[in-house]
């Protein structure tokens, strides 16, 4: 009895303790990484909740860059960040849930080794061509494809990533057989695009509306179910006449696992509120985002029903890397 006693005044005394911490949480700057360049789609996402968060949080939030093997050397970072809650990790799909089917080797487990804290965005793409390509809309790009077996190219940020799974599921969809030029990153890929070297490419919307209205590429469909904001005249794959073909990207944060629950929770309440300002909304959607926030239990149920969609993709595509 007296053993029982003690056992439960050091389990009263821990939870107390936990309670009392996640109270003081956050007292010190709050880092977030990113396993990619400054001035990417992830980056512009991160600088726009930044400073809303500091502002909920009541400390500074810090951005820091851990660039390399397609986010991977970000993600081992903050693995090993002690679960405290101060290290954050701002992942795409790729990272959550693509590389792990794309990789034999992976140094991580999304939802053993992480801790899920919000969605904040869903990230539809669009299917771009270069302007010189003979054709305005998607079905007349898919007989153009179809009259060139083989001699049409399209660009990706590399092998196994959403721009290179994407025009994988929509070869799937249309029978077509196009060629694939992976590169180090959108920003060559793109290039090549402009400058005709390829003639396809899939792309988050901030970055193809942008090019779209400058000229540069011309979008032909976008990959939501419903039409994009950003790229208001252009229809959907659905209404191009492929029928279910719905494939939206997803931006989120993850804490190392064994994250205590009360600061699991402070956090994803602080992204909540953060998500629910007017001004983060209309400046998400005007970027081509849907502000489509999920809390930390709702994002690692659906983390977890992500997981073998992607992975039948990349087994579909043929890519693996080591």
């Amino acid at each position: 009895m007296k053993f029982l006693r003690t056992c439960l005044v050091l389990a009263a005394g821990l939870a107390l303790s936990c309670v009392a911490y996640a109270q003081s949480f956050p007292s010190r700057p709050v880092r977030i990484v990113i396993g990619f360049p400054a001035g990417g789609p992830l980056d512009q996402h991160a600088r726009l909740l930044s400073d809303k968060l500091q502002s909920v949080l009541g400390q500074p939030v810090v951005l820091d860059y851990k660039i390399g093997a397609g986010g991977i050397v970000g993600a081992q970072d903050v693995m090993k960040a002690p679960p405290d809650g101060h290290t954050l990790m701002l992942a795409n799909t790729g990272v959550m849930v693509i590389n792990p089917g794309l990789y034999s080797r992976l140094p991580y487990a999304t939802l053993k080794d992480f801790t899920p804290i919000a969605r904040t965005a869903m990230q539809p793409l669009a299917l771009l061509v270069n302007p010189n390509v003979p054709a305005k809309t998607l079905p007349e790009f898919m007989a153009y494809a179809k009259a060139r077996p083989g001699q049409v190219n399209f660009g990706s940020a590399g092998n196994g990533g959403i721009s290179h799974l994407v025009p994988e599921m929509f070869k799937t969809a249309t029978g077509l057989f196009m060629v694939h030029i992976p590169y180090r990153g959108s920003a060559p890929a793109f290039t090549d695009l402009m400058a005709g070297q390829v003639q396809f490419m899939a792309e988050s919307i901030p970055q193809a509306a942008a090019y779209h209205n400058q000229g540069k590429v011309r979008a032909l469909a976008v990959t939501s179910r419903e039409r994009n904001p950003a790229l208001p005249n252009v229809p959907t794959v659905i209404e191009s006449g492929i029928k279910g073909f719905e494939v939206v990207g997803f931006y989120g944060f993850l804490a190392p696992a064994g994250t205590p629950k009360e600061v699991v929770a402070r956090l994803s309440d602080a992204f909540g509120q953060v998500m629910q300002m007017p001004e983060v909304r209309s400046r998400m959607v005007s970027q081509g985002a849907d502000p489509a926030f999920l809390g930390a239990e709702d994002f690692a149920k659906f983390l977890a029903s992500e997981m073998p969609r992607w992975a039948e993709a990349v087994k579909k595509s043929g890519a693996k890397l080591d």
